[in-house]
């Protein structure tokens, strides 16, 4: 922002840039947005910030964020929880749950292998899927990861990992684009590539 404007002010536009999508444009745009706030909704838009980091946590069976010991899903007793679809992040379940068409559980890696960004399978949330898988009665783990390089080597990574075990290890079939994100897919081409999923 320009010199002009007051340290304040480019400091919460700072803010704002770190957002993921967020460039130094939007971010000037949103830092006179909260600008033009009453003292009272930003106040809220700040609280609603610090509610969310304070209580928002990992589930302890599917890690996927929730202000509960257990996430909804994982509460569910109408779910099929021998069925295990494995994502990336927390935003992809939200993708999967729009389907309205998958009836089993979850589980969120938060990342996926990626040597070159320094992530390995350690930083993972891998340990806490073969637990669960070594814990409960497993018949499917649907590998549900993006179609990138590094979504294929995370999904084969745990593949591995899970044979021996006589997990029946499956891969979304690609009716997803290559190079695609599923938190952008629409619900019909979820649906499908959940539908036309093939063993790895």
């Amino acid at each position: 922002m320009a010199e002009t404007n007051a340290l304040p002010l480019v400091e919460l536009a700072e803010q704002f840039a770190k957002l993921p999508g967020i460039g130094m444009k939007t971010a000037q745009r949103l830092a006179y947005f909260v600008m033009g706030m009453t003292e009272n909704e930003a106040k809220a838009f700040a609280d609603a910030i610090i509610k969310a980091h304070k209580t928002v946590h990992c589930c302890k069976v599917c890690q996927n964020l929730t202000d509960k010991d257990i996430c909804p899903v994982c509460s569910d007793d109408m779910r099929d929880h021998s069925t295990i679809c494995v994502v990336e992040t927390p935003k992809d379940v939200a993708a999967f749950e729009r389907t309205r068409e998958y009836k089993g559980v979850y589980h969120v890696l938060h990342g996926l292998i990626s040597p070159i960004d320094n992530v390995t399978p350690d930083k993972l949330k891998i340990k806490e899927l073969l637990e669960r898988v070594n814990n409960t009665e497993i018949s499917e783990v649907i590998m549900a990861t993006n179609p990138t390089v590094e979504g294929e080597a995370t999904a084969m990574y745990i593949s591995r990992l899970l044979k021996p075990l006589g997990i029946k290890v499956t891969r979304l079939a690609f009716g997803l684009p290559i190079g695609g994100i599923l938190e952008y897919a629409d619900e019909v081409t979820l649906y499908k590539a959940l539908e036309n999923r093939n063993e790895i």
